[in-house]
């Protein structure tokens, strides 16, 4: 069964309701990209959470049906970080944009990133804030014009590939919206990987970004050949620093270590949610009625 017939299949949205995204937007690859990969785990909307935040991407929260929360701008990772806190047993996606993410939600990247607690963070990359009418975002390139800086900015463009890999994040990988197998794979990967998972999506803005468009980015990418080790450093940083006529896609890079809840001895036998059945909190909740 291809990808096409698993999402006709297993719809994974909300009957009636259809994304208010742009015509042609690259957010509609990427939702395409994740049902495919949420049928290909069997992840039914009660075995998984997702955590939205601010933006285009956040509207996704209304058009995929699971257990989800819509947190505030920047906050998407602090809030997943809870929830797989409560319940590590539980798969935990944070679907969010580069600048809810980068920009926002920078620093609880970094952390999330070092603590290697076990989510997956999916970043919608159109290098613009798309839901405020195209204003810059961290990932935008050096000189873009938008409303708000019509004389171009003068700032190089964030790097999250090369932060998330000197950060500590032990699974990182790039696709491109249009190329959805390969995105559902990338995808797929990242949430069956035991530890932190950035995937950066380079997903084009149809309205407000008119240089970095599917003919650009098709004539940049490329996927990462067989030879290709994702679990040599040196190589993913150099990966990483890829960042002008040539953009990788595939996993960067990839190591095994303890996640953040692997070493609490608190969670060794069950997760916070199955422990709260056993005790009695009645007392505790009478001090505050």
């Amino acid at each position: 069964m291809n990808t096409e017939q698993n999402i006709n299949k297993h719809s994974w949205s909300f009957d009636g309701y259809f994304p208010t995204w742009c015509p042609g937007c690259g957010n509609f690859g990427i939702w395409g990209a994740l049902k495919a990969a949420l049928v290909k785990l069997g992840l039914t909307a009660e075995k998984m959470a997702a955590v939205f935040g601010i933006g285009c991407s956040g509207n996704m929260n209304d058009f995929l049906w699971a257990n989800s929360f819509h947190a505030l701008h920047g906050r998407a990772i602090p809030v997943a970080v809870g929830i797989k806190m409560a319940n590590h047993k539980l798969p935990v996606i944070a679907i969010v944009g580069d600048g809810d993410c980068y920009g926002e939600g920078g620093n609880h990247l970094l952390h999330a990133a070092r603590a290697n607690y076990d989510i997956t963070v999916i970043v919608h990359d159109n290098r613009v804030y798309g839901l405020t009418t195209g204003q810059v975002a961290p990932t935008a390139l050096t000189g873009f014009k938008s409303k708000s800086t019509p004389g171009g900015i003068i700032e190089i463009p964030l790097n999250p590939i090369a932060l998330a890999l000197t950060q500590g994040a032990t699974f990182i990988a790039q696709g491109f919206a249009a190329d959805l197998d390969h995105l559902s794979d990338l995808i797929t990967s990242g949430i069956e990987h035991r530890g932190f998972s950035l995937i950066n999506i380079f997903q084009p803005c149809v309205t407000f970004n008119r240089i970095t468009t599917y003919a650009w980015y098709r004539e940049k990418v490329y996927q990462l050949g067989k030879n290709y080790d994702p679990k040599d450093k040196n190589k993913a940083m150099e990966k990483a620093m890829e960042i002008g006529d040539k953009l990788p896609i595939g996993v960067i890079y990839e190591e095994e270590r303890n996640s953040y809840t692997d070493i609490l001895v608190q969670l060794k036998k069950e997760s916070l949610v199955e422990a709260e059945h056993k005790v009695d909190i009645e007392s505790l909740i009478s001090e505050f009625v």
